[in-house]
């Protein structure tokens, strides 16, 4: 396996590949970037080109009352953020809303089946359909969807949650890495326009 090119780890291979088509959809992709608990990433997945980029990175910054004008920001992005927000996370979508420039695309990457972790803490899950009403006050929701499957689960158990997966499709891990169940949602997503 030694030389094989590899992408991110099991819980975001298949949602970054996905979210990559979904931004080639978007008819703008240059502007101003509001990056939530370092999420510069993705940047990166949608091809973005920021024309400025500001990171509002917790603790400096709080997801549930952003310290930013009004239709500041053309694009706002969190990954793996939501479940960590201590307070009403349809506040959070909110903020991300009012900060947004009419147009403005907002990407937030959370999960449903996970692991209890910190960074400090951990107090929510999402399903799509969850996310879809958190996301009702934007015009058009863009994407909205999931990945996961059971065997996931044996490799994130096993330890090798954050092992980068090969690009060869040939490769078990790639099999896994790629195979989505709906009814085992691990991460879950909503890309939605203001």
């Amino acid at each position: 396996m030694k030389g094989l090119p590899r992408g991110p780890h099991v819980t975001r291979y298949f949602m970054y590949e996905h979210l990559q088509h979904v931004g080639e959809t978007i008819s703008s992709r240059e502007g101003d970037v509001l990056s939530i608990s370092h999420s510069r990433k993705l940047c990166e997945v949608l091809n973005i080109k920021p024309r400025s980029f500001v990171d509002a990175n917790y603790p400096d910054h709080n997801f549930l009352s952003l310290q930013f004008p009004d239709e500041s920001f053309d694009f706002v992005f969190s990954d793996q953020v939501l479940e960590h927000v201590e307070g009403d996370p349809q506040q959070a979508i909110n903020e991300s809303w009012r900060v947004l420039r009419p147009g403005g695309i907002a990407l937030h990457t959370t999960c449903f089946i996970n692991p209890i972790h910190g960074a400090p803490s951990d107090y929510w899950r999402f399903t799509p359909e969850a996310l879809r009403l958190l996301g009702r006050k934007f015009s058009r929701i863009i994407d909205c969807d999931g990945w996961g499957n059971f065997e996931a689960w044996l490799l994130i158990r096993d330890g090798l949650r954050f092992y980068e997966i090969p690009h060869a499709k040939w490769h078990p891990l790639h099999h896994i890495a790629t195979k989505n169940d709906p009814e085992w949602p691990i991460v879950t997503w909503i890309v939605a326009q203001k």
